[in-house]
């Protein structure tokens, strides 16, 4: 974990809070609860997003503040501040109490400790200047216009965030944590003088700004752009009805990612409204099918040493060989439901509760290569990259748009389509995977996952799958 004196000085001697005297206001809060923290938080964040030739938009942010939870059965009580004072905290005090009248629970045991850390704790922000990052932006833009004429538009943006965070128990249990994320996107509308089509591509983590800001790495982001606007703008309207889809490796798991993982975090089956409710033991997937979250990557955007209860982030195994096995669990759900907390309890800041969420997700490779997989196929849809998309969790249906995607004629890659959309159950999907592919990949490090009005960055990966019915939307008449 991070160094305690780091947010200590952060959170105590900045403030001139006394540790002691917080911690006395955190266990007379909770005393009777079953389980609750004091989450504390500092944060800055910057982002650049140069368009049109020049810097349109350049931010700094700090902000911090604390959240204090207290959990009697299912009733959480729940107080939050920006204000960083003993009094505030103690206000909180009082308020998140009401959640314990009448009862008398015995606090739950703390997380086990970590010694890991997955990341570094260096604040990427200040470490390169503000003249490099904005002339890092123009050089993207100039390189994106010279390398391709048909290239009209080009926006490119870099953002960066430091998060300290500290968990105090009234068990007298503290942990701590600091998180540096940055992210470099670039995105370009290429012409032909007849139709407009666009192309993106992003990359980050958990690091500082180092690697992501090499011109190998900013060239690669923007000849990755490039090269889908221009498929893109060769495309032809996509086909619709009920097809064979292969679906391409790494980024493609954002649908298993929504199709299949948020109906796997343990509140949605607590409250049986998920359609994995009451399954464990049973074949929720075709034979060859592993799911996985693990928060334990070095490096990745999803990963994290400690979740925001102060749990280890680990390896999960959702379905393995197409058997559901587990659940992702904070400590609330996992306490009522009797099993153990798998360190995938996360706030979006300490303005939030922490609830079940991903960290990185995905599906184990197979023994097929990808040309093996394609050949199989007499007419169907190739997805190679999907762009927004939505799902129910208490039925499992989704919508997915795809962003990238070839017709598959006689076991061989086609043309370009434009406009294909996937529809379908995700319980349902994964019993139609027939092969799976031996190339698994994560995606760049882009994602970020919406729950409840939260949002917390996520990695999502799985090898090229072939499933073998599903209905695509099409645009074709």
């Amino acid at each position: 974990m991070a160094d305690m004196k780091v947010t200590e000085n952060l959170f105590f001697d900045k403030t001139g809070m006394d540790k002691k005297a917080v911690d006395r206001i955190v266990a007379d809060a909770l005393k009777g609860c079953d389980d609750g923290e004091l989450f504390l938080e500092y944060a800055q964040s910057e982002s650049f997003l140069f368009d049109d030739g020049r810097i349109k938009n350049a931010s700094f942010d700090t902000s911090q503040g604390f959240g204090l939870r207290a959990v009697s059965g299912e009733t959480t009580g729940f107080a939050h501040s920006s204000t960083l004072s003993q009094d505030a905290i103690a206000r909180a005090g009082t308020t998140v109490k009401a959640v314990r009248t009448g009862r008398g629970g015995t606090l739950a045991d703390p997380p086990r400790g970590t010694n890991q850390q997955l990341y570094t704790d260096a604040n990427p922000l200040p470490l390169v200047p503000f003249d490099v990052k904005v002339e890092t932006l123009a050089a993207i833009d100039a390189y994106a216009r010279k390398k391709e004429p048909k290239v009209k538009q080009v926006t490119a943006s870099l953002a960066g965030s430091w998060q300290a965070i500290q968990i105090r128990r009234a068990d007298g249990y503290a942990a701590a944590d600091i998180r540096p994320l940055v992210r470099i996107n670039v995105s370009v509308v290429v012409s032909d003088g007849v139709r407009m089509e666009t192309g993106s591509y992003g990359t980050g983590g958990r690091a500082t700004y180092g690697e992501f800001m090499t011109e190998e790495t900013w060239k690669r982001a923007v000849d990755e752009a490039i090269r889908q606007a221009l498929v893109n703008l060769s495309s032809i309207d996509a086909p619709g009805g009920e097809m064979p889809v292969v679906l391409g490796p790494g980024w493609p798991g954002v649908l298993l990612h929504e199709a299949v993982g948020h109906g796997l975090e343990g509140d949605f089956n607590r409250k049986k409204t998920s359609a994995f409710s009451d399954l464990i033991g049973k074949r929720v997937a075709a034979k060859g099918v592993t799911v996985i979250d693990d928060g334990t990557f070095a490096d990745r955007r999803g990963s994290l040493t400690i979740d925001d209860e102060g749990t280890p982030t680990e390896r999960t195994v959702l379905i393995e060989d197409g058997i559901l096995v587990g659940y992702l669990q904070d400590r609330l759900n996992a306490r009522l439901m009797k099993m153990k907390p798998t360190g995938n309890g996360r706030r979006e800041s300490h303005a939030h509760s922490p609830m079940p969420r991903m960290t990185n997700t995905f599906m184990l490779a197979g023994d097929k290569t990808k040309e093996e997989i394609i050949s199989t196929v007499k007419k169907g849809l190739y997805a190679v990259n999907f762009g927004g998309g939505q799902v129910d969790i208490t039925s499992g249906k989704f919508t997915f748009s795809a962003t990238e995607a070839y017709l598959i004629e006689n076991g061989k890659i086609g043309p370009a389509v434009k406009g294909a959309t996937l529809i379908g159950s995700g319980p349902e999907v994964m019993k139609r995977v027939s092969m799976i592919g031996n190339d698994l990949q994560l995606d760049p490090g882009v994602g970020t996952c919406g729950k409840d009005g939260q949002g917390v960055p996520c990695g999502v990966g799985q090898p090229t799958l072939k499933i073998e019915r599903l209905t695509v939307g099409g645009t074709a008449v």
